[in-house]
C-alpha cells in the first residue's frame, strides 16, 4: 500500500506522523512524509521517504509566527492566523500534493489541514485524518471545550444543547477557514471545508490513550478510533548524556522545557528564574524555540539544546512544560510528575487532562518564574502526584499505537476499495 503523510506545525505536529510512517514501513508498506524541508532531517533519520512541500522556511521563520500566534488570545483567532499566514503557499502545496496522490492508495493528513480532503477525493484516494488530541471529537455527551454545558439541564436537552454547540462549532470554524483560503481553493477547483469537528473524514486516528483518554459512556461517532499513541524520538546524543549525568550527579532534578513557545525577551525571563531559583537546587532547562539563554553563574541551571524527551526525561524528578501534545505525551510516558504553564491554544485542556490524571497541575505563564521554586516543592511534596504518574506509564506500556492505527487504516482502505466501483488497477500492497 502506497501512503502519504502529510502534516505541518512544531514538531509536536511531525514526530507523531513520522511515529506512524516508522511503524508502516516496518509492516511492509511504501511511506512517504510530505511536509516543509525544515523537518526532511528528522524524517530522513527516520529512514522514510521525504517529500517537499512549500514554504521552505527556516527556524527563525517559524518561531515569528508562533509568536504571531502567542499574542493572539482567541484560539478562533489564532486558527484564522494560522491559514491566513499560509495562504500564499497554498496553490503550490495543492499543486504538489496532487502530484503525489497520482500513485496512491491512501492519504493521512493532520486534521488541522481539511482541504487535503478535497484533492484526495478528485484523485479517488482514501482520506484519513490524524488527531493530536480528542478534545476536538464530537460527542453529545459533552460540550466543546470552554463552552459549559448546564447541570441543570434534563438529560435529553443537555444533549440536544451539546449538538447545538458542535454545530455551531463547526460553522463558525469552516467560515473561518473557508474565509481564509477562500481564493485558493477557488482557483484549484476544490471545494469548500465542511464540517471540521463532526466529519473531517470517513476515519479520523485519534492518537492517545483509549483507556485514559477517551471519554467514557459517551456518544462518539465511529468514524473516530482512539488507537494510542504514535511517538518517534531522536537517537540519543551520548555525549549530552555525559554531561546530563555529570552535572545530575546521581539524582533527578526539575527539568524544564517549553518546545515551540517563544518569548520576546527570553533573556529576561531566564533573569527572573535566576534572581529566584534557589542556588543550592539544580534545573535543567531546555532552550527550545526560545532560545533561552545560559545565565545562572554558579552551574546549578544547565540550559541544553535539541534533544529527545525520552533522554532527557530519564534525568527528571519533575517536568515542567507548556502543556503541548507531544511534551504531555512525553512526561506521561516518562512517568514524571508535571508543572503545566499553558501559553496557548489547546495547551490549557492538556493542563486541565494532566490534573485529570492526578500527575500534576498548572500554574500561569504570567508569573512562572517567581512561582516556579514553590510549585515544585509542592509537586514533588505531593506523593500522589509521582504516584499517579507511575500508574499512568504502566497503562501507557500496555498499549500499541501505531499498531492500532495501522490496523484501523489497513481497513479503512479495504472498505473504501469494496464501495468502488472497479475500475483501473490500483497499486496493491
Amino acid at each position: 500500500m502506497r501512503v502519504i503523510l502529510t502534516s505541518h506545525g512544531s514538531t509536536g505536529d511531525i514526530y507523531p506522523i513520522i511515529g506512524l510512517a516508522v511503524a508502516l514501513q516496518k509492516a511492509g508498506h511504501d511511506v512517504r512524509f510530505a511536509t516543509i524541508p525544515h523537518y526532511q532531517e528528522d524524517i530522513r533519520a527516520a529512514g522514510i521517504e521525504f517529500y517537499p512541500l512549500c514554504p521552505n522556511w527556516e527556524q527563525a521563520d517559524l518561531s515569528y509566527w508562533m509568536g504571531r500566534l502567542q499574542k493572539i488570545r482567541t484560539p478562533i483567532y489564532q486558527l484564522r492566523e494560522i491559514y491566513v499566514g499560509a495562504n500564499a503557499y497554498i496553490p503550490e502545496m495543492i499543486t504538489r500534493m496532487d502530484v503525489a496522490l497520482r500513485s496512491a492508495d491512501l492519504l493521512v493528513s493532520s486534521y488541522l489541514f481539511p482541504m487535503n480532503k478535497g484533492i484526495a477525493d478528485r484523485r479517488g484516494v482514501p482520506f484519513a485524518t490524524y488527531a493530536f488530541a480528542h478534545h476536538v471529537v464530537p460527542s453529545p455527551d459533552y460540550p466543546p471545550e470552554n463552552i459549559p454545558s448546564p447541570n441543570w439541564l434534563p438529560h435529553r436537552a443537555r444533549r440536544a444543547w451539546n449538538q447545538w454547540l458542535w454545530k455551531m462549532g463547526n460553522a463558525v470554524v469552516d467560515r473561518v477557514i473557508n474565509n481564509a483560503i477562500r481564493t485558493p481553493l477557488k482557483a484549484a477547483g476544490l471545494p469548500k471545508v465542511r464540517h471540521f469537528f463532526s466529519e473531517p473524514a470517513e476515519r479520523v486516528i485519534v492518537g492517545v490513550s483509549e483507556k485514559l483518554m477517551r471519554p467514557t459512556q459517551a456518544e462518539i461517532d465511529p468514524r473516530f478510533r482512539f488507537t494510542g499513541y504514535c511517538r518517534w524520538q531522536a537517537a540519543v546524543d551520548p555525549k549530552l548524556e555525559v554531561e546530563l549525568t555529570e552535572f545530575c550527579r546521581g539524582e533527578n532534578v526539575p527539568v524544564l522545557t517549553f518546545g515551540s513557545m517563544v518569548y520576546d525577551h527570553p533573556g529576561e525571563v531566564m533573569e527572573r528564574l535566576v534572581r529566584v531559583w534557589p542556588r543550592n537546587r539544580k534545573m535543567i532547562v531546555q532552550r527550545g524555540w526560545a532560545q533561552f539563554p545560559a545565565l545562572a553563574e554558579d552551574g546549578h541551571i544547565k540550559v541544553i539544546g535539541k534533544v529527545s524527551h525520552d533522554q532527557l526525561f530519564r534525568h527528571a524528578a519533575a517536568v515542567v512544560h507548556h502543556g503541548g501534545a507531544g511534551t504531555t505525551a512525553s512526561a506521561l510516558h516518562a512517568g514524571k510528575p508535571q508543572l503545566v504553564v499553558p501559553h496557548i491554544g489547546d495547551q490549557t485542556f492538556f493542563g486541565r487532562e494532566v490534573e485529570r490524571l492526578g500527575c500534576g497541575f498548572r500554574i500561569s505563564k504570567t508569573r512562572w518564574p517567581e512561582q516556579l521554586h514553590a510549585a515544585i516543592d509542592r509537586l514533588l511534596g505531593t506523593p500522589s502526584f509521582g504516584q499517579n504518574a507511575a500508574r499512568v506509564k504502566e497503562v501507557l506500556l500496555g498499549e500499541n499505537g501505531p499498531a492500532r492505527a495501522i490496523d484501523e487504516l489497513e481497513q479503512f482502505v479495504a472498505e473504501s476499495r469494496g464501495r468502488n466501483t472497479p475500475a483501473s488497477p490500483r497499486h496493491a500492497s
